[in-house]
């Protein structure tokens, strides 16, 4: 009882931090604006780590490695505290399992992309119904435009109505197939 309640906060607490430094990262990847309330918040929630990184690791070309990487450990460091409350015996096969769940980690945070790319595209599409003009548009915008600019040249509106971000979510799940099926086969190495 007492583990699967500390399982629940390390994966509350680090999940939302990952996912934290993780919308960062692609907010500055992806130049959405600066001055808004979201971006505001994700500066000042991880500027503490942050900061200090990028001392150490450089970023390069625009990308900032240092909020990817602490994103990756912060999965790491998760997934190591949650094998080690359910009872995983590191010692005998210290060598793979610290591979395998450095490639977990990876998954997971693919799988955080994933999932971060198929919210924005459907709260861009709800508000475009409700509210086109609220404070979130451009962010959602610059999160979402590389992904429905390709669909969009490829398929025109039809009727005037956008069916990108319908396909976009279609290949996102199937993406999510994949990423299921490569988690699964990694986690079969414990």
């Amino acid at each position: 009882m007492l583990n699967q309640m500390l399982i629940f906060l390390l994966d509350t607490l680090l999940g939302l931090f990952s996912l934290v430094l993780l919308l960062r990262f692609y907010m500055q990847l992806l130049r959405a604006p600066h001055r808004n309330p979201l971006s505001q918040f994700l500066i000042a929630i991880t500027d503490f780590l942050v900061r200090p990184a990028r001392r150490v690791i450089p970023g390069f070309g625009g990308i900032d490695f240092p909020t990817l990487l602490l994103a990756w450990l912060t999965q790491l460091i998760l997934l190591a505290g949650v094998y080690i409350l359910q009872g995983y015996n590191f010692t005998s096969t210290i060598g793979l399992a610290a591979g395998a769940l450095a490639l977990l980690a990876l998954v997971e945070i693919i799988k955080m992309t994933l999932y971060i790319i198929m919210a924005a595209v459907i709260i861009q599409a709800v508000l475009s119904w409700f509210n086109p003009y609220s404070a979130l548009a451009p962010v959602l915008d610059s999160f979402t435009r590389p992904f429905l600019g390709v669909i969009r040249a490829r398929i025109p509106p039809i009727g005037n109505i956008d069916l990108s971000p319908l396909f976009v979510l279609i290949i996102i799940q199937l993406l999510l197939f994949v990423v299921a099926r490569t988690e699964g086969e990694i986690s079969r190495l414990f």
